[in-house]
């Protein structure tokens, strides 16, 4: 094991924090470079009508608030990880669907799309198949057909900017952690 890898292990686990994988690092701070404020505002606000709104189901928005309620919950890191994945995979799903192709946001919503789906493949690589059950539930009813009885109107830069949040929320320390302990070339 490399004497930085130990050194970061050793950090997350003091501050209780899980580690995340290089990978998932790499492919978080892609995501963070296009969903930064100027191209949300962009593609998912000024390309789309005045006061549009994407149906999505009610546990398909995940708030920062949701994150520190589950925290207190003594839900791991990882798990958390694994629900904001979903969730916010879902999103851009959702978004795009209503999307045709010769939209101005399509190519967007694409790439992101495309970062969603290697991190995915991240998870399967890096993850565990057991998380706490109320995270198993959530997934499992993002992913339910049928569930659109308690969907709720959105706009599509809102779910992107709940995606952000929560992101930094859940990458921001043992990623800046990664980064620190990486030498460079």
């Amino acid at each position: 094991m490399q004497q930085g890898y130990a050194a970061v292990l050793c950090v997350l686990a003091v501050l209780g924090l899980e580690a995340a994988a290089p990978g998932e690092c790499e492919l978080t701070r892609l995501l963070q470079d296009k969903l930064q404020y100027e191209m949300r505002l962009q593609y998912m606000k000024h390309y789309f009508p005045i006061d549009y709104t994407v149906q999505v189901q009610y546990e398909e928005v995940l708030r920062p608030s949701n994150i520190t309620r589950l925290r207190n919950g003594t839900v791991s890191e990882a798990a958390l990880r694994y629900l904001w994945f979903h969730v916010s995979s879902q999103a851009v799903l959702r978004i795009r669907e209503v999307l045709p192709e010769k939209h101005p946001s399509w190519k967007y919503t694409q790439e992101l799309c495309q970062l969603f789906d290697a991190l995915g493949e991240e998870y399967s690589k890096y993850r565990q198949t057991d998380v706490e059950t109320v995270v198993a539930d959530l997934v499992k009813l993002i992913h339910s057909a049928g569930a659109e009885s308690r969907s709720k109107a959105v706009r599509p830069k809102a779910l992107l900017d709940n995606c952000l949040k929560v992101m930094r929320m859940l990458y921001g320390v043992p990623c800046e952690t990664w980064q620190e302990a990486t030498p460079s070339h």
